[in-house]
């Protein structure tokens, strides 16, 4: 069953690190299978319960599942290996359109931002037992968020920015938050609600990296499909009728395929999660300032009060302003942000204040039109000539344009020989058809024809036709 490898342990936690180990140097590869608990007791001479806690442990760690009649396997994808992990080498000369960056040449100055947060630092540096958040921070965030309907504060008004620290005056309650980017906020609000085994619904095709983390939390992921609109109102209906701790919605810029929640959509998703109050809702608006379409949130009904009882949205720096600004503002319902900040005061402790105060200063400083559309010229000006090539292809916001293909691996072989590098669509899959990414944001508009008509000799197939899915 395990060829030449033997399990070794007497603890529950020997086991666990034993078959870890085997999983991270390939000695067991995925898919293959453990033996059954009561096989493997016998073989090491402990109690049959040692083994059950072991198994348990691989699969909170996203190592193994447990596939019913086929007993505990290695996972597919270990939580171990990021999707992001496995990239192609780009060549001297190819054109890189797979990492999903920003155009560096849309991203501000930082220079007087971080200069700006020095000199405040000098004159009042924050020390261990000092603030979260900074007031500035705090003040702007608050605002973005209730301008796009978050029912921020205790009756969904903007609360007051208490002390110049950005605490909460006593008896105030806290209604922002503060992170090291979008999957560090997320992961924090999970571990607020979430045990491992719940069943969380993401969106299908949906972001790799939250694709990684929830196995990695031993959390299991139940996809919904998504159309240009968000995610599909029977899909997310189907799942949170099935049990579904938590949801998963992002607000616009949905990577990879750049859906946004419309109006309706929006309007008949609030109405599925008033029917299901105990479900988790996250949103993420990473989209925040590269996206010239409007923010429409689910966590509020048209009376302004919360849809779900826990809640939160939260909003990232990275693609507006810049990547290695590691900073995200969330806001939730009053007990999520309690469970949040108090977990992250006992480990972090804090992000930041040079990094917030610098987020602050360009955030109150950004005009975000230019760059909105900058990329929606690119990505519209992509999807244009795909289409008078014959190949569909899906790209309403954001930084990315999805093409349905129905091979993959050809599809990014054919575009590198051609000059291109393009992202496996399997990154971002669970069971969704195949696809490419292209990320369109340092292209040129004289690039966009021959990166299409690339793109559609390599679908070409016998008759004329572009291949289809």
């Amino acid at each position: 069953m395990l060829g030449d490898y033997r399990i070794r342990g007497r603890r529950a936690t020997e086991i666990a690190a034993d078959v870890e180990h085997a999983v991270v140097t390939g000695v067991l590869p995925p898919e293959a299978a453990l033996p059954p608990l009561r096989e493997l007791a016998a073989e090491l001479g402990v109690n049959p319960n040692t083994v059950a806690a072991a198994y348990r442990l691989l699969r909170d760690r996203g190592v193994i599942e447990t596939a019913g009649r086929r007993g505990s396997r290695v996972r597919a994808r270990p939580a171990l290996t990021s999707r992001d992990a496995v990239r192609l080498a780009v060549p001297e000369g190819v054109r890189d359109l797979a990492q999903g960056n920003p155009d560096t040449v849309l991203l501000p100055d930082l220079e007087q931002a971080a200069l700006e947060a020095a000199r405040a630092h000098a004159v009042r540096p924050v020390l261990y037992g000092g603030p979260a958040l900074d007031p500035r921070l705090r003040a702007l965030a608050e605002a973005s968020f209730a301008a796009d309907g978050a029912p921020v504060g205790p009756v969904g008004s903007i609360a007051s920015v208490g002390s110049v620290w950005g605490e909460p005056e006593e008896g105030e309650a806290a209604t922002v938050g503060v992170a090291s980017g979008s999957l560090d906020a997320i992961e924090r609000i999970f571990l607020a609600w979430l045990r491992p085994g719940d069943t969380v619904a993401v969106e299908d095709p949906g972001w790799s990296s939250l694709l990684d983390l929830l196995p990695a939390l031993g959390l299991k992921p139940v996809p919904v499909a998504v159309d240009d609109d968000g995610p599909l109102v029977q899909d997310v209906a189907r799942t949170l009728a099935e049990g579904a701790r938590a949801l998963v919605v992002t607000s616009r810029a949905q990577n990879p395929t750049g859906a946004a929640v419309g109006p309706e959509r929006a309007s008949d998703l609030r109405a599925v999660l008033s029917h299901h109050p105990d479900v988790l809702l996250v949103e993420d608006d990473h989209g925040h300032g590269i996206v010239d379409l409007p923010c429409r949130l689910l966590c509020a009904g048209p009376d302004g009060r919360p849809v779900t009882a826990h809640w939160a949205v939260v909003r990232s720096a990275a693609k507006s302003l810049g990547p290695d600004l590691r900073v995200a503002v969330l806001t939730g319902d009053a007990q999520t942000l309690d469970r949040v900040r108090g977990r992250q005061r006992l480990g972090a402790g804090w992000v930041s204040h040079l990094l917030q105060r610098t987020v602050a200063a360009l955030w109150a400083a950004e005009d975000t039109a230019p760059a909105a559309a900058s990329y929606r010229a690119r990505r519209d000006g992509l999807l244009a000539e795909l289409a008078a090539r014959g190949v569909p292809a899906r790209g309403r916001s954001g930084l990315n344009v999805w093409i349905p293909v129905s091979d993959e691996t050809a599809t990014v072989a054919g575009l590198l020989q051609r000059g291109w590098v393009v992202a496996a669509g399997a990154r971002f899959r669970i069971g969704s058809p195949p696809g490419v990414r292209v990320t369109v944001s340092s292209l040129t508009e004289e690039e966009l024809p021959r990166l299409a008509a690339d793109v559609a000799a390599v679908l070409r197939v016998r008759g004329g036709d572009v291949r289809g899915v």
